[in-house]
């Protein structure tokens, strides 16, 4: 007697949030996937449909768990912010996220990036980026009719979705925001911080030393337009 398998209920389908791997493989990488995701999640603080996330597993087709990718850093337009445990497509309205980004390592091989390319575009994103720490090499694809078409220039090159320009003059990667600030890291953005608060500081200081001369002359510096 021939037996058939019994049919797996969608809803019995178990999407695990991770496969046990690191995030990164090494120090650079993990620096660029959390300046690019936060300063991403910074540039759109405001808006509430727009979800960035770094790592998270991205599951298009529901019932197929084994299709599954995990971009570095990723940005949905359309979709609004908040806790996950992965990116369920089916529960998102069916957005697919428009940009992701990639980091190199030495241990990424080319197949593997070959077959990120080929999910990438048979699963809807609009924008995708490598960037290789080790070279200072970004390479990006552009959708278009065709499919993800590679970008030709990449050099000052301005995300059509995230407004944000891409320059590879210097020995690293600079990524620029609409308003022409750069992309910093955590450790920049604090030092810029306690600078702004030392020369605040230094301002009350020499405001509280006039107003204490201006006293001592007898003058009320309240007074003073």
């Amino acid at each position: 007697m021939v037996t058939q398998p019994l049919p797996v209920n969608i809803s019995e389908v178990i999407y695990p949030d991770s496969d046990g791997q690191p995030m990164a493989n090494n120090t650079e990488q993990f620096r660029w996937i959390l300046v690019i995701q936060q300063n991403l999640d910074w540039l759109f603080a405001d808006n509430p449909d727009v979800f960035v996330a770094g790592d998270l597993f991205w599951y298009p087709i529901e019932g197929k768990n084994y299709i599954v990718n995990a971009p570095d850093v990723m940005v949905v337009f359309g979709r609004p912010k908040g806790k996950r445990g992965s990116y369920l497509q089916w529960q998102e309205n069916n957005i697919a996220p428009q940009v992701v980004f990639e980091i190199l390592s030495p241990s990424n091989s080319q197949t593997e990036m070959e077959r990120k390319l080929i999910f990438y575009e048979r699963y809807g994103v609009e924008e995708y980026y490598i960037y290789n720490p080790q070279n200072n090499q970004l390479t990006g694809w552009l959708r278009t009719e065709d499919g993800l078409d590679v970008i030709s220039e990449m050099e000052n090159w301005v995300s059509p979705r995230l407004g944000i320009k891409f320059d590879l003059s210097g020995e690293e990667l600079q990524i620029y925001r609409p308003d022409g600030n750069k992309f910093s890291s955590y450790l920049e953005i604090s030092q810029l911080l306690e600078q702004a608060e030392t020369a605040l500081a230094a301002e009350r200081r020499k405001t509280q030393l006039l107003a204490e001369k201006l006293k001592a002359l007898g003058v009320n510096p309240d007074e003073i337009e």
